[in-house]
């Protein structure tokens, strides 16, 4: 049985409930959780836990955000959280997250229409890398990406750089902007610069 997901208008108006396969036929708008893991290195560099998708998921082999999954009828945000524990392993209190606000989101492959109202949040994590149990039949492997490696990458100063790796087929990767799942407002940019903010010790952060 297909999973249920409330929709809403382009107004965010709740409008009824709809199958998730018919959801993304027709374009609906939906609720989904997006956690970006975030953490510093010892020398304190900060950086990003990012999951490469498994080859037979949406946008596959594609790198994608640290943990995310859609929200059922009825739920809320905070019912979110069980996403960091399925896709990563981490038991995390909602309370604990660090809130960015909503963000829309809108893609389209092929007859997949992916109409987002997404839910964002960070949560720092300083556990190597290799500690994570993350979820292996969505999840091929894990990589740690470091600010401001990747701030160069997105601002095309440079074509690629390195990054740790677990899972994947070797414990360091060459990662290039393709290999990133793409989005039309520079998503990753922006979590990018709230990760740095954030560990500036400001706290007003706003996605």
């Amino acid at each position: 049985m297909s999973e249920l997901f409330d929709i809403y208008d382009e107004a965010q108006n709740r409008i009824g409930v709809k199958a998730r396969d018919a959801v993304h036929r027709d374009g609906d708008w939906h609720q989904v959780f997006h956690c970006w893991v975030i953490g510093r290195e010892a020398t304190g560099a900060p950086f990003l836990v990012l999951q490469k998708r498994q080859a037979h998921l949406d946008y596959p082999n594609k790198i994608d955000i640290s943990a995310a999954g859609h929200l059922q009828a009825g739920e809320t945000a905070r019912d979110g959280t069980r996403e960091l524990e399925e896709e990563l392993g981490l038991k995390v209190a909602f309370d604990e997250l660090i809130p960015l606000g909503r963000r829309v989101g809108l893609s389209r492959i092929g007859d997949f229409i992916d109409c987002q109202i997404c839910h964002v949040y960070l949560h720092e994590c300083d556990q190597p890398l290799e500690d994570y149990h993350y979820r292996r039949d969505e999840i091929a492997g894990l990589v740690k990406l470091r600010v401001d490696n990747a701030m160069r990458l997105f601002t095309g100063e440079v074509g690629c750089v390195r990054a740790a790796a677990a899972g994947l087929d070797a414990p360091e990767i060459t990662i290039t902007r393709d290999d990133f799942i793409k989005s039309v407002d520079n998503y990753l940019m922006k979590i990018l610069i709230l990760t740095r903010r954030y560990f500036a010790g400001e706290k007003e952060l706003w996605i």
